[in-house]
């Protein structure tokens, strides 16, 4: 629960979403959903995952199906903290 917790606040510093952060269900989509969530944004998220939660983050590790929906994005960090 607390990963969820984390990346929810990370994507709202991250991608200044604000209060919109406290609607991200599992299967919330991400990309093609939130605007704020472009190129840019996504290598500032991927910057912003690495330090908090002291994991590495290959370019090939990462898909359109990793930020596909907030539940996908939650599972991918997870599965990098069990490596």
């Amino acid at each position: 629960m607390t990963t969820i917790n984390d990346v929810k606040n990370i994507l709202r510093d991250t991608l200044q979403i604000g209060d919109r952060a406290n609607e991200l269900q599992k299967e919330t989509p991400l990309l093609g959903n939130i605007p704020e969530l472009d190129s840019m944004a996504v290598a500032m998220l991927i910057t912003a995952l690495e330090e908090h939660f002291d994991i590495f983050i290959d370019d090939d590790d990462i898909s359109a199906e990793t930020f596909e929906t907030f539940g996908s994005l939650c599972d991918f960090v997870e599965e990098k903290l069990s490596e």
